[in-house]
């Protein structure tokens, strides 16, 4: 080593960061203190094989691509990888390195982020333990909601339903005015019961995505809902669905029913169009707009299906954005790609229907 290459080297030999100068063949040509204290090897056990030796087994292949490109002169720059110590545990270095060609040298210091992984891994495994009890939980909720549903269903709404039958029957006989106008306001009350039934059992009802898949459940949501209420409700798609998991799916599905029951009982709108669209590298974006009265989203109280939907939005890492006015209110879902997708990247050709 040069003169100005050593006494630049002996600014570093007391910071607790690890400093080295490798050599192009990759061997050690200089190491400060801090090195061998943290690998528990001696220096001349450090420069008597590659510096490859070193490190863990799992992360050689990354790191001598990164080598590769930092000898053709791309800097490196807070590169993590680990190292084994004498002593066989795992460290954790984070390095920033330079390539001199002049001198075919590299120049690098790394920090030790141990402790930060090690934290980070705790994280990472308390948000796993967070994730299933949440998916434990939601499960046990959609059965209650699928026995409720079909409560109503075959149960409740079929007793209604006779009771408005025989309704109209007596209605049909001759009977005193007093009489009839009371059977009247029977039977028109008989109708609310049953509409408030179905509406009840629209919002319970049963997902079904395991066997429709998404993009059927969506579709047939979107036409029970037109049926339900006479309101046009045009659906549209764009997505992956083999790469989506079964509570991405779900909650996608849930927080669109939510949306779609909200207009049902408050926009007054006469036109729905809900969206499911990828772009293919930013988002997943489910959106649900109507041409209604609109409200005041500062002025109005949380709402208990609004809290559902940021509710669910929120475990599945998804963002949720309200905007409304006298034109009418959209529901927007965002769902970052990291977030929800798997290796698969296969498209999905475009649907359309209006129901």
């Amino acid at each position: 080593m040069q003169d100005e290459e050593i006494r630049m080297f002996a600014l570093f030999e007391m910071t607790p960061d690890l400093v080295c100068i490798v050599n192009k063949e990759g061997y050690f040509l200089k190491i400060n203190p801090a090195v061998s204290q943290k690998l528990g090897y001696t220096e001349a056990e450090l420069k008597a094989v590659p510096v490859s030796t070193f490190i863990h087994p799992d992360d050689r292949e990354l790191t001598a691509g990164k080598r590769a490109k930092l000898l053709n002169n791309h800097p490196l720059l807070n590169f993590q990888n680990r190292y084994l110590t004498k002593g066989c545990e795992t460290v954790w270095l984070e390095w920033t390195s330079i390539y001199l060609p002049a001198k075919e040298i590299v120049f690098a210091i790394a920090k030790d982020i141990t402790v930060h992984k090690q934290k980070e891994r705790e994280l990472q495994e308390n948000y796993a333990r967070f994730r299933q009890l949440a998916t434990h939980f939601k499960n046990h909720i959609e059965n209650d909601r699928e026995q409720m549903a079909t409560g109503l269903h075959e149960d409740l709404a079929q007793l209604a339903t006779a009771v408005k039958m025989e309704t109209e029957w007596l209605s049909a006989q001759a009977l005193s005015p007093l009489l009839a106008g009371r059977l009247e306001k029977l039977s028109q009350t008989t109708n609310r019961l049953v509409n408030n039934i179905r509406r009840i059992a629209y919002s319970f009802g049963h997902a079904n995505i395991a066997d429709l898949g998404l993009d059927d459940a969506l579709e047939s949501l979107c036409t029970e809902f037109s049926a339900l209420t006479g309101i046009r409700c045009r659906y549209k798609s764009s997505f992956s669905e083999t790469v989506l998991s079964y509570e991405i799916k779900l909650d996608i599905y849930r927080v669109c029913q939510e949306a779609l029951l909200n207009i049902m009982q408050h926009a007054e709108a006469s036109l729905v169009t809900v969206c499911l669209k990828h772009d293919g590298s930013r988002c997943l974006q489910l959106s649900i707009a109507d041409n209604g009265k609109g409200f005041d989203l500062q002025a109005t109280a949380p709402a208990t299906g609004l809290a559902n939907m940021r509710g669910r939005a929120l475990s599945i890492n998804g963002h949720l954005s309200i905007t409304s006015n006298k034109e009418g209110t959209t529901v927007e879902l965002a769902i970052a790609s990291a977030s929800l997708f798997s290796d698969h990247h296969n498209s999905k050709e475009h649907r359309y229907s209006d129901a």
